[in-house]
């Protein structure tokens, strides 16, 4: 009977009204997924036991982290930021973990140069591992970090490579966003990593 009363409400909508009725619909889904990422700290495993990444650490992650996966190094892309509570708290907690702490500043909103990214291919490589990578929302700035790793460092291929820079991780990559410019970097730097024919 309901199955029945939804398909005549349905009959009587116009197709355009449907249409917009299911685009509301993915706009909350996708809004839904992405305050989940960003509320989830945004954590995963890049390569298991070399390699992960995350949104800004909440207090006890990097303790975590350090207990689960031995986490040697930590990776900051929001760059040196001492008086704010969030670095502070991170630099103390990374020091009383025996972690080191690296400090690489980059912005979303803006293309690194091929000399930055060569500098932050280097810094990955040669960091104690394993490697915990994070920005703020650990969506675009690690997306992008996390790329370059599996693309230089692991020797991952293009496809693992620009999987790092995508809607799971809560990265958006359309051109007319401030984001997509990790986006334009990864691409103008493909040549150099080997995927001259993009």
């Amino acid at each position: 009977m309901v199955y029945g009363s939804a398909r005549r409400v349905i009959r009587r909508l116009s197709p355009l009204k449907l249409v917009l009725i299911s685009a509301a619909v993915s706009l909350v889904c996708l809004i839904a997924y992405i305050i989940g990422v960003a509320l989830s700290g945004n954590v995963h495993t890049v390569i298991a036991g070399e390699i992960y990444r995350a949104g800004q650490p909440r207090p006890g992650l990097l303790d975590r982290m350090e207990r689960q996966h031995g986490i040697r190094t930590v990776l900051n892309l929001r760059g040196h930021n001492p008086g704010s509570p969030w670095y502070d708290d991170e630099v103390a907690e990374s020091r009383r973990l025996g972690i080191q702490h690296i400090n690489f500043r980059m912005s979303s909103k803006e293309e690194l140069t091929p000399q930055e990214v060569r500098t932050l291919i280097a810094i990955m490589r040669d960091a104690p591992k394993p490697l915990l990578i994070h920005c703020a929302g650990g969506s675009d700035r690690t997306g992008l970090a996390s790329a370059f790793y599996v693309a230089a460092v692991s020797k991952g291929g293009e496809s693992a490579a620009e999987d790092q820079l995508s809607l799971r991780f809560g990265h958006i990559a359309l051109p007319n966003l401030d984001a997509y410019a990790m986006n334009r970097t990864f691409e103008r730097m493909e040549p150099e990593l080997g995927y001259p024919n993009s």
